[in-house]
């Protein structure tokens, strides 16, 4: 078949520049959108009066047929397809003839394509947002399963304070819920209609643009044919995002993986999410965890790699837009898959509520100790030397915070009282940090009902039942 750019051409491509040109072998999986936008651009061609009624129905049914040799996996790729548009145009000629060349009126592959990957991605983000929204139930449920459960909580990987593990695992949610808010964002921007650009002029047969895009259900037309084909600012974005929700996961696997850990035994790992080894025979491995926070390198590629394709290029299309689609595919593929698991890991994660307990230290409550001469008058810097130095003593007597005397903390300073004692109380530490956003249970308990309050509007939106 000769190549719809041919008719200049006085020899045959090398074989090796062929298969370096072709992308069919990855974009083919833009088929479905690729063949929608041909169905809503001939009633766009027909409202332009470019073709007849009946000629628009023979296409559109056409269209359809390739579409199910798709479906059916009956399609058979030639070694002259070059991308998907092409593939769908021969075989649209191949059925109706002469007709199927009336298609491509006016349209370029420049704004074609560009169409097609804001159609994928705008469908692939509704599903992953919906995948992040289950991962978010997940951590809520486990939150209200483990309240009041205290944990340590650490700063550099050191203890620092008594915490609830609800509240640590309910800023996973937050962490979540900004990459929803993100990926609404970038699905508006998403939103914007290329075809009708043409090559990188415009489009020279009145059509209607706004009517083309309200087919299609983009929320705008762009606004200049120029940027329009060019523009790939939505896949940054996409990979933007999918990179920081990744280093969200990673984050979430890091923490348990170091739980999970004979020397922690805070959490354990449903076997249905962990390996083990061929040689050790009592090894059980996060490789779970292991193997989402080593996407995290896999996806900060895509971005970058993107990125530095773009930053050299002069405007309208160039050849190396071709570039924007494995890394927009593989980060898809990636999270599809990545982001059931991680909710089931989640889901199934055995707290051992005795191991966290047993991790609590009384110089946890070393700040605890600083807020009760607070209270006694004593300026917070004042008091945090004071607690050092209390701190100091402890550790040269081979004693916790909790053991030394009132005759040792009084020669401190002595704002210190009798009821000093009463601030070695783990419960008592996380109750008072009950203002918003804090670890006590009714300030957790707040953040749940927003919590759940947030998932329903997200599952109203997205047509999902939430119970």
């Amino acid at each position: 078949m000769t190549k719809l750019w041919g008719g200049r051409f006085s020899t045959g491509i090398d074989e090796r520049m062929r298969r370096f040109n072709d992308s069919i072998a990855f974009d083919q999986r833009l088929y479905e959108v690729d063949i929608r936008g041909s169905v809503a651009y001939a009633a766009a061609l027909q409202r332009a009066g470019l073709l007849t009624a009946e000629e628009q129905g023979q296409l559109v049914e056409a269209l359809q047929a390739v579409l199910s040799e798709f479906q059916a996996g009956t399609f058979e790729f030639q070694a002259s397809d070059e991308d998907i548009h092409t593939a769908v145009e021969r075989r649209l000629g191949e059925l109706i003839g002469p007709l199927g060349g009336k298609l491509h009126t006016g349209r370029s592959r420049n704004d074609q394509v560009a169409t097609d990957l804001r159609l994928y991605l705008l469908e692939e983000m509704a599903s992953l947002g919906e995948d992040v929204s289950d991962l978010q139930a997940a951590v809520v449920d486990q939150a209200e399963t483990h309240m009041g459960v205290i944990m340590p909580g650490y700063t550099h990987l050191q203890p620092a304070q008594p915490l609830l593990f609800s509240h640590w695992i309910m800023s996973i949610f937050w962490k979540l819920q900004r990459d929803q808010e993100r990926l609404a964002g970038i699905s508006e921007r998403t939103s914007v209609l290329p075809l009708g650009s043409g090559a990188l002029a415009g489009h020279p047969f009145g059509l209607d643009r706004q009517a083309l895009a309200k087919d299609l259900g983009f929320a705008h037309v762009a606004p200049n044919s120029v940027d329009a084909v060019a523009d790939r600012d939505y896949a940054v974005e996409f990979l933007a995002w999918a990179a920081l929700l990744q280093v969200h996961l990673s984050t979430l696997a890091e923490d348990l993986i170091i739980w999970s850990s004979h020397e922690f035994s805070f959490v354990q790992l449903d076997e249905a999410y962990s390996t083990g080894s061929s040689l050790m025979p009592q090894k059980k491995n996060p490789d779970a965890l292991e193997l989402i926070r080593g996407k995290s390198g896999r996806l900060l590629g895509h971005l970058t790699g993107l990125l530095a394709v773009l930053k050299g290029l002069p405007s309208t299309y160039n050849k190396d837009l071709q570039e924007d689609k494995e890394a927009v595919f593989d980060a898809v593929d990636t999270l599809s898959v990545e982001l059931p698991v991680v909710a089931g890991v989640v889901r199934t994660l055995e707290v051992h509520a005795d191991s966290m307990a047993a991790a609590l230290d009384p110089s946890m409550l070393a700040t605890d100790l600083a807020d009760y001469l607070v209270r006694q008058g004593v300026a917070f810097r004042e008091a945090h030397n004071l607690v050092g130095q209390a701190v100091r003593l402890a550790e040269d007597l081979g004693l916790s915070l909790a053991e030394l005397g009132l005759a040792e903390y009084q020669a401190i300073h002595p704002a210190f009282k009798e009821d000093v004692v009463d601030v070695f109380d783990f419960q008592r530490s996380v109750e008072m940090r009950d203002t918003a956003g804090g670890t006590a249970p009714a300030a957790v308990r707040a953040q749940i009902r927003e919590a759940k309050a947030i998932l329903a509007q997200q599952g109203a939106a997205a047509g999902v039942n939430p119970s």
